[in-house]
């Protein structure tokens, strides 16, 4: 790409950027905590899922300072529904450690990598859009828009370092965050994976895979792996009109949140493994849930307990949304109110 379709996209996006809610409005300078926010939020989920989030927490959370003093629980409940929880555990751990050391971000990516749950593309992006240092920031938008401006014929994932050098060899010195952004807009509005709007695009004119005629066919891709299945069971225990919750080990899948007892996932699992308690446990059926990599079918068993058990959580059911159930979970409450004719 030519210096002048680097000023072309930026003229694009002068008058076309999205307005997004964590971007610097006029002339104001852009706030690393919410340029970070923002982006640890935007990790392998949508937009329209995080605005709601970001907006929540930049309200309850306004600086760094704020979000390091919070309770860990406190974060996880705010998250729930937004998915990767390992996430959430690390804003907190990276908060405390900017806080800690002053309340500011390092403004340059080998620094920013040293703060945890920051990995290169997020480094590269905070480093450009909060501090104007050229970084090449590849994220999906921009693996797809660079694939198609040179019809990488090599398929993802094994294309990945030949894009992340062909985006450096087109990020300008200068307006480097605004080049960022551009890039990400142009693939998030324009050079969509499917029916791209070539017509509009300001970069139409050197795009190499409009030129061959298909190109919605980029990025190539290998086959897909099939996604392995897993069983297991969860448990709905009743007592007086609240419902028994633990909170899972920090470590492992959703760690750190509540949720009801389970027993283990694995691909082959008994019914009724891993119950909380001895009890007239009635099958309510099943759900599903994908997570990144294995889809699960869980089975859920209900119950009343004749007593509260001591140590435990047990929750208001009539509360239970304030409780910040993941989603799996949340699926699995609303079967149980199915199953006893609440819903």
């Amino acid at each position: 790409m030519t210096v002048d379709a680097s000023n072309a996209l930026l003229r694009w996006y002068v008058v076309d950027k999205r307005p997004l809610p964590w971007r610097a409005q006029g002339e104001e300078k852009p706030d690393p905590y919410l340029v970070w926010l923002s982006e640890i939020m935007l990790q392998q989920t949508t937009v329209a899922a995080v605005r709601p989030y970001f907006e929540k927490f930049a309200g309850r959370w306004p600086t760094v300072e704020a979000l390091a003093a919070a309770e860990e629980a406190e974060v996880m409940a705010a998250w729930a529904g937004l998915g990767y929880y390992a996430r959430a555990r690390n804003l907190v751990a990276c908060a405390r450690a900017v806080a800690a050391a002053g309340g500011a971000f390092p403004d340059s990516e080998a620094e920013l990598l040293k703060l945890p749950g920051i990995g290169r593309y997020t480094a590269a992006a905070i480093a450009s859009i909060a501090f104007g240092r050229r970084a090449v920031v590849v994220d999906a938008n921009v693996e797809r828009v660079v694939s198609r401006l040179f019809a990488v014929k090599q398929p993802l994932p094994g294309a990945r370092e030949h894009i992340y050098a062909l985006a450096n060899s087109i990020t300008p010195a200068e307006r480097c965050g605004d080049f960022a952004q551009a890039m990400m807009d142009l693939g998030a509005t324009l050079c969509t994976p499917r029916s791209p709007s070539c017509g509009i695009c300001p970069l139409a004119y050197c795009c190499a895979a409009r030129m061959e005629g298909d190109p919605a066919s980029y990025p190539l891709k290998a086959a897909k792996r099939l996604r392995p299945q897993r069983q297991g069971s969860a448990y709905w225990l009743e007592h007086d009109s609240h419902v028994l919750l633990e909170r899972r080990p920090a470590s492992g899948m959703l760690g750190g949140m509540l949720g009801l007892p389970t027993g283990p996932w694995a691909e082959t699992a008994e019914a009724g493994e891993g119950a909380p308690a001895s009890a007239d446990w009635q099958e309510a059926g099943s759900v599903s849930h994908v997570f990144t990599h294995f889809a699960l079918t869980i089975r859920l068993f209900c119950a009343q307990a004749p007593r509260k058990h001591e140590d435990a959580i047990w929750w208001p059911v009539e509360r239970l949304p304030e409780a910040g159930l993941p989603t799996l979970f949340t699926k699995l409450a609303d079967r149980a109110a199915e199953w006893q004719g609440r819903a």
